[in-house]
């Protein structure tokens, strides 16, 4: 099933988005509407989700702090905002999709298929949210060196050589990422931009190089198209 949380202060809105979910959407769902934010921030806090649809104008409150807190999640979150002009800034923060007001059924549709694991074209991510101390930091993306799952996690390595867990998976990271983060292996993301050179060995084994000495493993079925992308 999938849990999705509508953080929206237009019920009218919020009925349709609603309505065109349980039309678009044939798993099943549960679907939970909050007008207010913090009442919806209150129940995130103790219980999960899969899905936020979030408005950035919420009785003056601001969505970018919000944002800060939410993409730091193990959730996707989508931006529904008549605020077309803050659409690349929320993209820097890390949310899946920006569909602008009023909703249509294609952008809708467009959004879910993201969520649904199809990568985007768009590099507008700039920061991850990673929850530190207690804390909501954002870390710039180009920071990054590679990422290795950790269960329903995942683990960053930075170029600091220091590591953090991010409550996303490696699937959810990948849908967000800018282009040059590729899947090397089923446990492994690279980013390209820090990868040096490959190596290969008998029986079909490969590896990766980055800058720093790190060596990545790479799948058998990834080695061709990744070789090519590095050349």
């Amino acid at each position: 099933m999938i849990r999705i949380l509508i953080i929206e202060d237009e019920l009218r809105a919020a009925k349709r988005l609603s309505r065109l979910l349980s039309e678009q959407v044939s798993e099943p769902m549960k679907v939970i509407h909050f007008e207010s934010l913090d009442k919806g921030l209150a129940w995130l806090d103790e219980n999960e989700i899969d899905l936020l649809f979030l408005d950035l104008n919420l009785s003056g409150q601001d969505g970018f702090e919000v944002l800060r807190r939410t993409t730091a999640g193990s959730f996707h979150t989508i931006i529904v905002s008549a605020y077309v002009d803050k659409a690349i800034e929320a993209f820097e923060y890390g949310v899946l999709d920006f569909i602008p007001k009023p909703l249509m059924v294609k952008r809708l549709q467009q959004a879910l298929d993201r969520f649904s694991g199809q990568r985007s074209e768009d590099d507008h991510l700039r920061y991850l949210s990673v929850k530190l101390a207690g804390e909501i930091k954002l870390l710039p993306v180009e920071k990054i060196s590679h990422i290795k799952a950790a269960g329903h996690y995942s683990e960053l390595f930075l170029t600091t050589g220091k590591k953090m867990l991010h409550d996303k998976s490696l699937d959810k990271l990948l849908t967000i990422l800018p282009s040059v983060f590729e899947r090397v292996h089923k446990s492994y993301i690279a980013n390209f931009n820090l990868a040096e050179r490959f190596r290969s060995y008998p029986g079909s084994r490969y590896e990766l190089v980055m800058t720093d000495g790190t060596v990545l493993p790479i799948g058998r079925t990834r080695y061709k198209e990744l070789k090519r992308k590095l050349l």
